[in-house]
């Protein structure tokens, strides 16, 4: 049997005679760069989230740039943040001429630990950019505490948590900034590259949607210099159509961890997601803490099994990043998982069969 890390095949198999009739939409004004769809797109977010003003941008990497910008934050500035993440959440940072300064993990969500942070915190801080792991949101009550008594900025790099909420708030409504991408494998995911600022902000929101297209406005007048950042029309057709889908969607991604929980929370030298109590979580990633993972990774791939490491190698140890002065040992937690954690597929549209044969496969591994 073969069971892959994502189906696209499976997901898109159902959705594709309502996807071709929005991109006809598309085809019949020609108009490809925020067309009439992207103005849809966003305000169909701003109802599904319940926040103020959607901006749709090229991606998720863009989004955090632009949040960045939008908050002035740059040389000689610090912001705090993860170092168990995807690159875009420090890169974000350093293409804005700050510094990202780097705080460990809580060892069971694998989030920013709220407890490290305020012994990061110098003159030159200016924000916490938190990231939601994995699906599950941060401690975001602690964070934007911490935040409030330091008077600083929050940005949540929400990449992979559309729909994710903590004590039923929404992420993305508690910072200042919140960002998502819509890249392809997400569980909200276009047909190559999007992303989205969403902020509560009136005046935030005016500098996202001027920062977007070159800090332009109006047109071919320039107050400074932005990105060119704009979501593409048929990307936000084909959202349009999925939004429809992602609570459901969400809701199997629940379901298949609460199968994976039940079937492999008993295994000696496997310890299941964590999610905490206050957290509705929507698995972007099932990923568990493994003794011998790497092992089990070739076991499972040998098997036909899809699985995947995120992230092998944590942002303070980065190459590129030597400058910043970390060294192995710093951030421990995050360098730990960073060597045991193991991704499994979580995707709706696995069968009954494919998730028991997964689950047989580790199983056997460990027995």
């Amino acid at each position: 049997m073969k069971v892959p890390m994502l189906d696209l095949h499976a997901q898109y198999e159902a959705l594709m005679p309502q996807i071709r009739i929005e991109l006809d939409k598309v085809f019949a004004n020609h108009h490809y760069i925020m067309g009439a769809q992207v103005k849809e797109f966003e305000e169909k977010m701003q109802d599904y989230l319940g926040i103020k003003h959607a901006i749709g941008c090229a991606s998720g990497t863009d989004a955090l740039v632009l949040a960045v910008k939008a908050l002035e934050i740059g040389e000689g500035d610090e912001i705090i943040t993860t170092s168990f993440t995807f690159f875009a959440t420090a890169s974000s940072i350093w293409r804005n001429h700050a510094r990202p300064v780097f705080v460990d993990i809580d060892p069971r969500t694998f989030n920013l630990d709220p407890s490290k942070i305020e012994a990061a915190i110098t003159p030159r801080t200016k924000a916490i950019m938190p990231v939601h792991l994995f699906g599950q949101c941060s401690d975001m009550q602690a964070i934007m505490a911490i935040a409030k008594k330091h008077n600083l900025k929050v940005i949540e790099d929400n990449a992979q948590g559309i729909g994710s909420t903590w004590n039923d708030q929404m992420s993305c409504s508690f910072g200042d900034i919140g960002t998502l991408s819509f890249f392809p494998s997400k569980n909200l995911g276009a047909m190559g590259d999007a992303g989205m600022c969403l902020t509560n902000d009136d005046e935030l929101a005016i500098a996202l949607r001027q920062l977007r297209v070159h800090g332009e406005g109006p047109k071919y007048y320039h107050k400074c210099v932005g990105l060119n950042s704009r979501l593409d029309t048929m990307q936000a057709a084909v959202l349009l159509v999925k939004l429809d889908q992602l609570a459901s969607w969400s809701k199997a991604r629940r379901a298949n961890a609460a199968f994976y929980d039940a079937n492999l929370s008993g295994i000696e030298g496997l310890t299941t997601p964590y999610i905490d109590p206050k957290a509705l979580t929507i698995y972007n990633q099932y990923t568990f803490i493994a003794s011998q993972r790497d092992d089990l990774m070739k076991h499972l791939q040998d098997r036909g099994i899809g699985c995947a490491v995120y992230y092998p190698l944590p942002l303070h140890l980065q190459e590129c990043f030597i400058d910043l002065g970390y060294k192995k040992g710093d951030l421990p937690v995050a360098e730990e998982m960073a060597n045991k954690v193991l991704s499994i597929p979580i995707y709706p549209e696995l069968t009954q069969e494919m998730k028991q044969y997964v689950v047989d496969s580790i199983q056997e591994f460990y027995n």
